[in-house]
């Protein structure tokens, strides 16, 4: 016979994001209200290391803004979208080809 599953437990499972979900998630987390200047974003944030893997490879934030050709942002879907292409080259870059995509599969 089976066990029953938790009655009542409403806590969801914990997500990790990676990428602009987890750009989107702190900027949520932070309150940042758009117009926003890239020093405004990064001084809302207390950490500004994004996860972009799950072997714990990150890109920061403020260096990722520093490659933009603007400083300003009338919306958070604009600056996500803009980021978008800065943080897929990031992701492309440091994958490390088949044999690191096998390792951030594998938990040791």
């Amino acid at each position: 016979m089976a066990a029953r599953p938790p009655q009542g437990e409403s806590s969801a499972p914990d997500v990790i994001e990676f990428g602009i979900p987890a750009v989107d998630a702190r900027l949520d987390a932070a309150g940042v209200e758009f117009p926003a200047t890239s020093e405004e974003i990064v001084r809302a944030l207390d950490d500004t290391a994004i996860p972009t893997d799950a072997s714990g490879g990150t890109l920061d934030l403020e260096a990722a803004l520093d490659r933009l050709s603007r400083d300003r942002f009338e919306s958070e879907s604009e600056l996500l979208d803009r980021l978008h292409p800065i943080f897929e080259e990031h992701r492309r870059s440091s994958s490390g080809g088949f044999v690191g995509r096998l390792r951030a599969l594998l938990p040791f």
